[in-house]
């Protein structure tokens, strides 16, 4: 075991090349407690967000990756810290964005999800095979994960308190059942429609600057207005298949004015609709 990491630390130290100067900025790059540095890694990027939907094409931002092993109980650990340098009106969607990789496709909270307290500090917590540990430090993003099938390992906990000591949470405190009540989940789910339309626009802007391709633009706009779909369907009983099915028409054939007819018909309805109650 131990003679594998080591070969994966030696993949990971690679990759940071230039920017590894400031690589101690977000990373403990030494052991802590039991627990070997076994490498690092990183450079541009979104980190864990980048699966969200996560819009970067007007700003760079910057990921670091760190891995550590504790050789006695077998546990590997994965950090990952990013820092994002979104206009304003995308670092508005930073805790939602951290917050939505905990919850289903619909956005209800997931059964392992919930806020946890380490040392004075309020972190997601999630665990299933494993653990995932997310918070934000103002405009940084910081993720632990580590993988035990039958969870009967001990917590890195001495790695999640070094990483708080390092950048401490900001999260605002928040129990269980006020993450799990109607309201939250209701507002976290207009949340999610207002930033599918919201991402669809910033996409069409690129495309107005002459700063993406045609193709690629459309692509990501049918995405989230697909999603937008789902989420009416769900909560406000509005079928999504014809509609689906007409926008992906006008995405094989690139019709990008039919792609925008159609958006702004949703954003209309939504403006309409928006305030109205839903059913979970």
């Amino acid at each position: 075991m131990k003679k594998f990491w080591m070969l994966i630390s030696l993949v990971l130290i690679a990759p940071v090349s230039s920017h590894s100067a400031t690589a101690s900025d977000y990373l403990i790059v030494q052991d802590i407690g039991q627990y070997m540095f076994m490498g690092k890694g990183g450079g541009h990027g979104s980190g864990v967000l980048a699966a969200t939907g996560h819009f970067s094409k007007d700003h760079v931002d910057e990921s670091y990756g760190g891995m550590y092993f504790n050789e006695p109980a077998e546990i590997g650990v994965n950090v990952e810290v990013t820092k994002h340098t979104d206009p304003a009106d995308s670092i508005k969607w930073l805790l939602h964005e951290v917050d939505k990789g905990f919850r289903t496709s619909l956005g209800i909270p997931g059964e392992s999800y919930g806020p946890r307290v380490i040392d004075g500090h309020t972190i997601m917590d999630f665990g299933a095979g494993g653990r995932e540990y997310r918070w934000l430090s103002g405009n940084k993003v910081i993720r632990i994960e580590y993988t035990d099938l039958q969870m009967e390992k001990p917590e890195p906990i001495e790695v999640v308190k070094a990483y708080l000591a390092k950048h401490p949470s900001t999260l605002a405190p928040i129990t269980l059942k006020q993450l799990r009540s109607t309201e939250n989940i209701t507002t976290w789910i207009k949340d999610e429609m207002d930033r599918r339309l919201w991402l669809c626009d910033k996409w069409f802007m690129q495309l107005q600057l002459r700063k993406i391709e045609d193709k690629e633009v459309y692509q990501q706009a049918v995405k989230s207005m697909n999603i937008f779909l789902d989420y009416r369907e769900k909560y406000y009983r509005t079928e999504a298949v014809d509609e689906k099915n007409l926008i992906a028409v006008y995405l094989d054939t690139n019709n990008g004015t039919g792609i925008k007819t159609k958006l702004k018909e949703y954003k209309e309805w939504w403006a309409v609709n928006k305030e109205k109650s839903i059913t979970l």
